[in-house]
Order: structure tokens, then C-alpha cells, then sequence
């Protein structure tokens, strides 16, 4: 059983051509230690643990020049239904639906705005056993410049529904399935993400002091895209790793600040 309901990001994980790298870089900036699948086929994929709990993965490319990217997994419980509905919904199946030997099954989609993601049917690997602490892994979030396009995807695919809300110059909207809010999704900022620019889902980690864990990536050499700022949640910052994959870290809010 996954940690979470279907229909909500239960796992993260990273494709790198320098997994070495990784593995050096990621546990001196969140305290990870790595487990490497046994497998020779895994390719040396690696789960990282905060305290001993399942927080992302890392891996190899899957395809040959494959950019470095973080990706989002969607817990289901079933892969082969959702690869179906986003057929139907006008989206692309990446990769079809296959076992990841005895952990799960899983599949890569592109909604129609090209922005990719996957969804985890767990099997003897339920995703990530914690989120929302220093160091796991707290929100996911879709940057596309149709978001009216991905309110129709999206709730054809999952059932979200699209909760907006004014955040400054933009309007930014929660996805919400049930009770809850489970993602979100803004339309891309800034001059480093052109108009243009495809979309892609983003992830962020929790951080005791996002200034504190940005200054630490620019030391263990990664690049500072976006510095610490403060937004609703909490104060952020935007990073790329050393082979340039995004990911971005926050120091959540305290529920009764503000």
C-alpha cells in the first residue's frame, strides 16, 4: 500500500548522468544516506533515507541525453487505468506501464503542455515513508503556461479539482482531491523560464533555513536560481544540483504564523 491515496505525489526521484555526484551531493545538503538496488539492471538506482525512511530516488538517464530532471510519481493503484485516461485526456504515454521488479509498477506521461510525470502502483515499495520534514520531501507543483489546459488534464486524469487563489501578479491554484490540497500549479515567472519554455512539474524539499540550504548547494556546487524569498508557505529558494537538475527548498510557515 502506498503512504498516501491515490491521487496524491507519493514519490520523487532523480535522473542524473553523474549519480556519483549525486550521491555526494544531496546527502551533504539534506543528510540522506543512500541505498543501492542490488540489482545489476538497476543501474545503481539509489533510494535515499532521512533516519532511516524512504524520502526520493536517483538514477541514470533513461534515454540517452536526457536533461538531468527531478520528476514527480503519483500514487495509483492502477497504472495501466490512468495510462487510459491520459490518452483520452489529449496527454502522451511516455513509457508504458511496466514492473520495477518487485517494487511497483509504473508509467511516464506528458500532459498536453509536454510537462512529463509518473504514477507508482506500489507493490513491495509503498513511495516515500516521510514528507513535510527537514529534508523530505514537501510539495510538488506544475509551471505551465496553459494552466486553464492542465485544469481539464488534470481532472480528467486524477479527479483534481482546481482551487485558485490570487498570489500577487499571478493566480496560483491547488489541486485539491477531497479534503485536501495535494499539489499546486502557477504559470512560469521571471526571465529565466522564457513563454515559451515547456512546462515541467518542480519539487521542493523542507529546510530548517532556506538561506541557511541555498548558501550550502552553492558550496557543494550548485547554482542559486531563484534566491531565498518569501511566499505564502513559507520562504524558498529555486536551486539547480551540479549537473543542473531544478529542485527548490522551503522553510515551511508555522501554522499559526501570520
Amino acid at each position: 500500500m502506498s503512504t498516501v491515496p491515490p491521487g496524491t505525489p507519493c514519490w520523487a526521484d532523480l535522473a542524473t548522468p553523474d549519480l556519483t555526484d549525486a550521491r555526494r551531493f544531496y546527502p551533504e545538503l539534506f543528510g540522506w544516506t543512500g541505498r543501492i538496488a542490488p540489482e545489476p539492471e538497476a543501474g545503481g538506482y539509489t533510494v535515499f533515507l532521512l533516519a532511516g525512511q524512504a524520502v526520493v530516488g536517483a538514477g541514470p538517464p533513461a534515454i540517452p541525453d536526457q536533461v538531468p530532471i527531478w520528476s514527480t510519481y503519483v500514487a495509483t493503484d492502477d497504472a495501466d487505468l490512468v495510462a487510459g485516461r491520459v490518452e483520452r485526456a489529449g496527454g502522451q504515454v511516455v513509457v508504458p506501464p511496466f514492473e520495477v521488479f518487485d517494487r511497483g509498477r509504473m508509467a511516464v506521461f506528458a500532459d498536453p503542455a509536454g510537462a512529463a510525470f509518473s504514477v507508482w502502483q506500489p507493490m513491495a515499495m509503498p513511495g516515500a515513508e516521510v514528507f513535510d520534514v527537514p529534508g523530505a520531501l514537501s510539495w510538488t507543483e506544475l509551471v505551465t503556461p496553459d494552466p486553464e489546459g492542465a485544469k481539464v488534464f488534470y481532472e480528467l486524469v486524477f479527479g483534481w479539482q482546481p482551487d485558485d487563489q490570487p498570489m500577487g501578479p499571478i493566480t496560483y491554484t491547488g489541486w485539491r482531491l477531497g479534503t485536501r490540497i495535494v499539489a499546486g500549479m502557477m504559470p512560469p515567472l521571471g526571465d529565466e523560464f522564457p513563454a515559451d519554455s515547456p512546462a515541467y512539474w518542480s519539487v521542493y524539499f523542507a529546510v530548517v533555513d532556506a538561506d541557511a540550504a541555498a548558501a550550502r548547494a552553492a558550496e557543494l556546487g550548485g547554482t542559486i536560481l531563484v534566491p531565498p524569498q518569501d511566499i505564502p508557505a513559507g520562504r524558498y529558494a529555486a536551486l539547480r544540483d551540479p549537473q543542473g537538475a531544478l529542485f527548490n527548498v522551503i522553510a515551511l510557515a508555522s501554522p499559526d504564523a501570520g
